[in-house]
């Protein structure tokens, strides 16, 4: 039997709070089930040296856990440096986001999506991808709304969820303790017209054959249509 008591192919409840951080252009906090990542966008009123000039901005996330999100004590990274997980999901986010827009309508500004985990159940990546799209979108509407902007632009949604292999089962947004015991995990990106941004599939156990990924990304696609409810 599965948390709350889910079928093979149901995501875990999912909530969003919109303008959690009154500062920021933009967040959300994002709760799928146990879960819950808290996304928020900053807008600053310049580029990386390599975009000066080119008239077009740039979209990048930086990812945390807090100590306290995981069974143990998570220590802060700031006091040990970046670990490469931690790298390699902010570039995964970073990427993600980037296709939600035509970086020439933002001008030359760069929007930095923070996503700091406050409690973390499987999935924190994933969840962080789909929040941090509901932040940006809210971010670049202000941008439309303030003038800074001369219009909203055309926005592409984007979503993420995780599926694996439990048991020679396909299953749909894995929580810890599924992911832990899981053959192969994967996550999936997509955009809101159904085309896949990123699909990382690894096997844990042992290989996985075409046809569990082809289970797994049909789980994946189903679950992320449910997603794009949200926007």
């Amino acid at each position: 039997m599965r948390s709350n008591n889910r079928a093979a192919d149901e995501l875990r409840p999912v909530t969003v709070e919109r303008n959690i951080q009154p500062n920021a252009d933009g967040s959300i906090l994002i709760k799928m089930g146990n879960t819950h990542v808290i996304c928020g966008v900053s807008i600053e009123e310049q580029v990386p040296p390599f975009l000066i000039g080119t008239g077009k901005g740039w979209i990048t996330a930086e990812y945390g856990m807090l100590p306290c999100a995981t069974s143990t004590r998570f220590r802060r990274e700031t006091a040990k440096g970046i670990g490469g997980r931690t790298f390699e999901i902010q570039r995964l986010i970073g990427r993600s986001l980037r296709m939600m827009v035509d970086l020439r309508a933002i001008g030359e500004r760069t929007l930095r999506v923070d996503c700091d985990v406050l409690n973390a159940d499987g999935g924190t990546r994933t969840a962080s991808i789909t929040g941090a799209a509901l932040a940006l979108r809210n971010a670049i509407g202000g941008m439309a709304e303030d003038g800074r902007i001369a219009h909203l632009p055309d926005l592409l949604p984007v979503a993420a969820v995780s599926a694996g292999m439990v048991d020679g089962i396909a299953m749909l947004d894995l929580d810890y303790e599924e992911d832990s015991r899981a053959d192969t995990d994967a996550n999936f990106v997509m955009s809101g017209d159904g085309r896949w941004i990123e699909i990382q599939s690894t096997a844990e156990g042992f290989p996985f054959t075409t046809e569990s990924l082809i289970e797994m990304t049909k789980l994946a696609d189903r679950g992320i249509k449910e997603l794009f409810d949200l926007w």
